[in-house]
């Protein structure tokens, strides 16, 4: 604890002014302060929020696109500036990282990084949105110039301008899931060389190895190298001190450039260091309201936190901004003086490499072992639209229905246009626990340059239904 912080304890006790404390300027914190806002004007609640980086309200799940071209301004990404939160009453102040959560006393320590100037500032309600941190190995050469993240925008910036001066053609990205394939897919289309090493069997570990596969062969079809089963030791710099190759146990990878995609892990220090709960994946562990557990005025939301999968009905991590949103949107209805809630997740998302779309939703075969259940998987070929209509694209949808009861468990989606957003077909079966069996009666639209008569959800729905029937006889 710092004994030379300035301490901020005011509170305007004739008007009865409550203050919000929010750590984050992203989607969940900036969401909860304007949500509160739009509640309770600034006579009734005053509103702090801390950011430690250089943007606020922007779409991390954009920098990809933006990094390939396909988004030609960074501003582009920004939902709302900081200006705009100004001047909507909340007190944000950028480049100012929250140091400790002082949980008794009701206050946060926080360090201005440009000054180096610490001061304590008191909070009668507390938001954590402190988001996800990039999983980072500790290797040799893995700080070296040419070695980029890409989970801000100062990240993808850096990436840009490391892409604009080195002057050779060669990337080797570190890891194969969304991230991974969409900055394979960025750098091919700025005309690079790339190679993806993966520590796992298929890209795509969020889908089945069967499914992944799919991905794996569309990416070699791009002319992307893929290297599976392969743990990286230790990246080589040359006399420059820059990056030069990715080594593996067997194998050694030039690179010119570097972009690691090897996930992300809930960031969680500060709240670990307050005693606040966290669950077996390191997020805090919130209510329905998002509450952080046992602690009446403190929320949480976003990246940091674990959430309900509806499906298995244990805790999980996932980092969305669809999710992040939504969280923000509970939490600042609830600081607010309103009441709402989060029931959790499904677990539903989509990427593309190229034009393969890529989709899951629900509970992959691990998943579900995990969780003890029984179940028959079925998987299909259709088409995006009728066989006969110009255009049609082939999609293989794999569906995983619970033995004997057939409730819909889990749905992955590979294929081209179309495929990717049938998966919200799934999604919302999923949320409402149908069978395999009435998923078969849904009436969906049907039109030839659509769909086939029988949409491709349903094809593997009708399949599941049948293997049930026969495999609970």
């Amino acid at each position: 604890m710092s004994m030379s912080a300035s301490d901020d304890r005011t509170r305007d006790t004739k008007r009865g002014t409550e203050r919000l404390v929010v750590i984050g300027g992203d989607a969940a914190g900036m969401s909860a302060a304007s949500q509160a806002r739009r509640l309770k004007g600034p006579d009734e609640l005053e509103i702090v929020a801390f950011e430690r980086g250089n943007f606020t309200s922007y779409s991390a799940c954009g920098i990809p696109y933006w990094v390939s071209g396909d988004v030609p301004d960074r501003d582009q990404l920004i939902a709302r500036t900081p200006e705009e939160h100004l001047a909507r009453d909340i007190d944000l102040r950028m480049r100012t990282e929250v140091m400790e959560i002082d949980v008794p006393g009701g206050r946060v320590r926080a360090r201005a990084l440009d000054t180096g100037a610490e001061s304590w500032t008191s909070y009668d309600k507390l938001v954590i949105a402190t988001g996800a941190r990039p999983i980072r190995p500790e290797l040799p050469g893995i700080e070296a110039p040419g070695v980029h993240g890409v989970q801000t925008l100062d990240d993808g910036q850096a990436l840009l301008d490391t892409l604009a001066t080195t002057e050779g053609r060669r990337a080797v990205v570190v890891g194969a899931g969304y991230i991974g394939v969409e900055m394979a897919e960025a750098l091919i289309n700025r005309g690079y060389e790339v190679t993806v090493v993966n520590r796992g069997k298929e890209p795509m570990s969020t889908l089945d190895p069967d499914m992944g596969r799919l991905v794996h062969e569309a990416m070699e079809g791009l002319g992307i190298t893929m290297v599976n089963d392969a743990e990286v030791t230790k990246l080589l710099t040359g006399e420059d001190g820059r990056v030069r190759a990715v080594v593996t146990d067997d194998a050694e990878y030039p690179a010119d450039v570097v972009v690691l995609g090897i996930g992300v892990r809930p960031e969680t220090s500060l709240a670990l260091a307050a005693g606040l709960p966290l669950g077996d994946h390191g997020g805090l562990l919130t209510d329905l309201a998002m509450r952080v557990r046992g602690h009446e005025n403190i929320w949480a939301g976003g990246d940091c936190v674990e959430v309900l999968d509806l499906v298995s009905g244990r805790e999980r991590h996932i980092a969305l901004g669809t999710h992040a949103n939504k969280h923000g949107q509970v939490i600042g209805a609830n600081a607010g003086g309103g009441y709402a809630t989060f029931p959790g997740v499904v677990g539903t998302a989509v990427s593309k490499v190229c034009d393969l779309e890529i989709a899951r939703t629900g509970l992959r075969e691990k998943d579900a072992l995990r969780a003890g259940l029984r179940f028959e998987t079925v998987t299909i070929e259709s088409t995006s639209r009728a066989g006969y209509y110009p255009g049609a694209a082939l999609m293989t949808v794999k569906m995983l229905a619970e033995h004997r009861t057939g409730r819909l468990l889990g749905v992955q989606i590979v294929g081209r246009e179309g495929a990717a957003k049938r998966v919200d077909i799934a999604a919302v079966a999923l949320t409402a626990r149908m069978t395999v069996e009435q998923m078969t009666a849904l009436d969906l639209g049907y039109a030839p340059p659509f769909s086939p008569v029988w949409d491709p959800v349903l094809v593997a729905a009708r399949k599941a239904s049948a293997a049930v029937r026969v495999n609970t006889r």
